[in-house]
């Protein structure tokens, strides 16, 4: 585990994992672009708790809302209203905005280093807006959203009449959300365009706080579980109680998993009972009716949820190492952007580069297919490891001379540097079992 984000931010520039967005014209303050490696990183992920948590579970459908909604659905969830917005300060010399509870008034201006010079706080919605149609009329405001929740609420009804689920169940989704932050920073951790993975669990109205707390433990478990699943280690996560006054306005009960990041304690992912807020807000009737009890009600709601690029920061960071001039990302196996390279010895010899190229279409192509796999044969061997060593794939394959005579290769392991005699038939074989 690093304690150096700029560690971190070299690597990502450097192997080709995340890029400073739009870089070519002078960037653009905190918007980021995953690269090759980047990508394939955060596509693990997302595969990785769909699985999880819709394929694996009969309890949960899936569903991908659209971006932009219809104004009054932002009306009727509270974000139009100053329940979605931060208090905001102005420096009166160089008209730079701060954050009204990360500034002290008698200080200085962080940005002009002016001394008495901020406004009084006012409000700034943090929702982005934009215009559907080409007048920029209010008529035609509407808003990019800033959570991927209300669409799976919107959608409550017609999931419920197109999908065999009854109370309890979940909707999952994995989408981009958009908030105007005033203040981003520490790399990808806050950005103003993000994306979510989010579970909206519908249960009946509970008779008693027993009821959702069963609900939610149950969730705080899965979600310490995921934790594990994607190589953190939970010495290095807390958990805040998030106490009332500082909840969001629908939230009865939240918790925090804050992760030790190099720059602090912050929030990873979040668990909230929200109980039936949002369903109210949008249904005027009842929308769900028990088919055993024939009672109508609104469902309350526990909402487990993941942020994807902090998932992709906590994990570059707690799997950095280094050893010697070593660096290493112990990325597990089913998150590595690369499950393997295959080498040829040396570039200039063609029945080696033919063999190797033999080797890596039948693990590609082959019945396990396993994919994607790296093609590396430039500089020394010993410079191709380390290589891949800094992009966390797993296992190297070298095709040796020896290859060519008995069809043998060397596979390579990126954490103990041991390296093996397999034949070439149980290759895949124990690639898949190591994988």
């Amino acid at each position: 585990m690093t304690d150096s984000i700029e560690k971190i931010v070299s690597l990502c520039k450097r192997r080709g994992f995340i890029f400073p967005g739009s870089e070519i014209y002078g960037g653009l303050a905190n918007s980021w672009d995953y690269g090759p490696l980047g990508v394939e990183l955060k596509n693990n992920i997302k595969k990785l708790w769909w699985s999880r948590f819709v394929h694996q579970r009969q309890d949960i459908v899936g569903l991908d809302a659209a971006l932009i909604m219809n104004p009054k659905v932002w009306e009727a969830s509270g974000h139009l209203s100053a329940g979605f917005s931060d208090q905001l300060v102005e420096c009166k010399n160089c008209h730079e905005r701060f954050r009204a509870d990360q500034i002290e008034n008698d200080k200085a201006c962080p940005n002009c280093d002016k001394k008495d010079v901020f406004t009084e706080p006012k409000q700034f919605n943090l929702m982005f807006k934009t215009f559907i149609g080409p007048a920029e009329e209010k008529a035609n405001i509407a808003y990019l959203r800033p959570e991927t929740a209300q669409g799976m609420f919107v959608d409550f009804k017609n999931v419920l009449d197109t999908s065999r689920t009854t109370v309890p169940f979940g909707i999952a989704q994995i989408g981009k959300a958009f908030r105007n932050e005033i203040t981003p920073g520490n790399f990808i951790f806050r950005t103003r365009e993000f994306e979510q993975m989010e579970i909206e669990y519908f249960i009946a109205p509970p008779k008693d706080d027993n009821d959702w707390q069963s609900v939610f433990d149950m969730w705080r478990e899965e979600m310490r579980s995921w934790m594990e699943a994607i190589g953190l280690d939970l010495a290095h996560i807390h958990e805040l109680e998030v106490p009332e006054g500082e909840r969001a306005h629908y939230s009865k009960r939240t918790i925090d998993f804050e992760y030790d990041f190099p720059f602090g304690h912050k929030e990873l992912y979040g668990l909230a009972y929200r109980t039936d807020f949002d369903l109210k807000n949008h249904f005027s009737q009842p929308p769900y009716r028990d088919g055993q009890t024939g009672d109508s009600y609104w469902p309350h709601v526990i909402e487990p949820t993941w942020g994807v690029d902090r998932s992709a920061l906590a994990v570059l960071c707690e799997t950095y190492a280094e050893d010697g001039e070593r660096k290493i990302l112990k990325l597990k196996p089913s998150l590595a952007p690369y499950k393997a390279a295959i080498f040829p010895l040396l570039a200039n010899k063609p029945d080696l580069v033919a063999k190797a190229r033999e080797i890596y279409k039948s693990l590609v192509n082959g019945s396990s297919s396993i994919v994607p796999i790296a093609w590396d044969d430039r500089g020394n061997i010993g410079k191709r490891y380390y290589s891949q060593d800094e992009i966390g794939t797993p296992f190297c394959i070298t095709v040796d001379f020896q290859t060519l005579e008995d069809n043998t290769v060397t596979v390579r392991n990126r954490d103990t540097t041991k390296q093996i005699r397999l034949p070439g038939e149980k290759l895949a074989s124990h690639l898949t079992e190591n994988l």
